[in-house]
């Protein structure tokens, strides 16, 4: 059973200085499906096309079916763009890639 304290904080591009505390499994599940599914140049990759990608690499265990997918995908993409691990093309639709 999971401890209820097992989180991280994770930060957000759009809201600098700000933390969140969320939990660690599912955040690092989904960090290391978008690191690796990401290209390491431009264009990059949609969004849809990254969930695409990595939805089968998950655990099924913390993402049932998917379940959620998109909240955490957006919480991984929002904090590795704060940290500078990966970045944006400034293009219709946003594309992503490793920076």
């Amino acid at each position: 059973m999971p401890v209820e304290n097992d989180k991280i904080e994770v930060e957000n591009i759009m809201s600098p200085g700000r933390v969140h505390r969320v939990d660690r499994a599912k955040y690092e599940a989904m960090r290391s499906a978008l690191l690796s599914v990401l290209p390491g140049s431009p264009p990059g990759l949609t969004v849809a096309q990254a969930k695409a990608a990595l939805l089968p690499l998950l655990p099924d265990a913390l993402f049932p079916g998917g379940d959620k997918a998109g909240w955490w995908l957006k919480a991984a993409q929002l904090d590795l763009e704060a940290k500078g691990n990966i970045a944006r093309e400034n293009t219709k639709p946003l594309r992503l890639h490793i920076a």
